[in-house]
């Protein structure tokens, strides 16, 4: 037969349609996954900078204060002033180790030890690489539970590399990715493939509206707050802090030594 002359394969509009709607949504789901995580890796490495950098500083800043409170007190013998100066001490008293919690929080995140954090944003390379991965290996992009779980497994690793601005580390998961099997969708009738796109959407549109309220709380937690000051130089603004909290030490100290001396 003249293959000008062959018949046209029929196809359920419906499905194309549907087809078409399902394969646009899942691929702005991934995308709106892929900012969220990638705010969370950013809020997270914030947490863990700001602590390591800024720690120290403020509970210096702690110790100043309750020595000038308790040099005031002793000097004064007021009631007020000794008030202050015990609400000034129990400050630094020793509380919960919070290095030992951040790190077993961390452990159970599967987050990279805090010590392999450096820097709040990973590199421009680094973002490129997790963003690419994300899109291509997410689990979203997948519906037979096996591959899900082999896709989510896969995923954790990225994060975990993200995380630590690991740029070797996800240059070898974007190679290992590229040499592996893809699932595919299920091949099923037309009627049923209709029903499993209609039930599939409704699930793609209920995660995005999951996904949003998840974005929202996280930029309305304390980090999340913090970051949008300098959402581009988070460092920077860490920086910054320091130097503020460098030059009340500095004033704190010199009270004291006047007081002291």
């Amino acid at each position: 037969m003249d293959e000008g002359n062959a018949p046209a394969i029929w196809s359920d509009p419906q499905v194309t349609a549907l087809e078409a709607q399902v394969a646009a949504v899942e691929a702005e789901l991934v995308d709106a996954e892929v900012d969220v995580a990638t705010l969370r890796v950013e809020l997270d490495n914030l947490a863990i900078v700001h602590h390591r950098r800024l720690g120290p500083l403020y509970e210096r800043l702690d110790e100043l204060d309750a020595l000038v409170a308790e040099a005031v007190a002793a000097r004064s013998g007021d009631a007020d002033d000794i008030r202050r100066a015990l609400e000034a001490r129990a400050v630094v008293d020793p509380m919960p180790d919070l290095d030992e919690l951040m790190d077993q929080f961390a452990a159970e995140a599967g987050a990279p030890p805090e010590a392999e954090v450096r820097r709040v944003k990973p590199s421009d390379e680094a973002r490129r690489l997790y963003r690419e991965l994300a899109r291509r290996a997410h689990p979203d992009l997948a519906q037979d539970p096996e591959e899900k779980e082999r896709r989510g497994d896969f995923i954790a690793r990225v994060n975990a590399a993200y995380s630590a601005g690991d740029v070797a580390a996800l240059m070898a998961l974007d190679e290992e990715w590229a040499s592996g099997a893809v699932g595919a969708s299920p091949e099923v009738s037309v009627p049923d493939r209709l029903e499993w796109l209609r039930t599939r959407l409704a699930l793609l549109t209920a995660r995005q509206t999951q996904l949003a309220a998840e974005r929202e709380a996280l930029l309305d937690s304390p980090m999340g707050q913090l970051l949008a000051l300098a959402p581009d130089d988070p460092d920077g603004l860490l920086e910054g802090l320091a130097e503020q909290l460098l030059a009340r030490i500095d004033e704190r100290e010199r009270e004291l030594a006047g007081m002291l001396g």
